[in-house]
């Protein structure tokens, strides 16, 4: 399964990526070896995560969601939060 998360960074930007395993991803970020755009943005706290059953329809959704701007992509995660929440 691939994992697409949505990270903040210590300077409250946001970074969309996609995963196999989220736990070594977020280690390659809090080293410097992860995303360019990470390294030394750390801490991160993890905001959002979605499974998808393959790389392309993971991707489909981290482009739709890099387009989004900051505020865009957390009212994204408030309303997918709150489905959740009413299921």
């Amino acid at each position: 399964m691939w994992i697409l998360y949505i990270i903040r960074c210590k300077d409250n930007s946001l970074y969309t990526g996609i995963t196999l395993n989220l736990e070594k991803r977020m280690t390659s970020h809090l080293g410097g070896k992860g995303a360019k755009y990470t390294r030394g943005r750390g801490p991160f706290e993890i905001l959002y995560t979605e499974k998808y059953p393959n790389r392309s329809e993971a991707s489909k959704q981290e482009y739709f969601l890099k387009k989004l701007t900051s505020k865009e992509k957390l009212d994204f995660i408030n309303e997918h939060a709150q489905k959740i929440v009413e299921k």
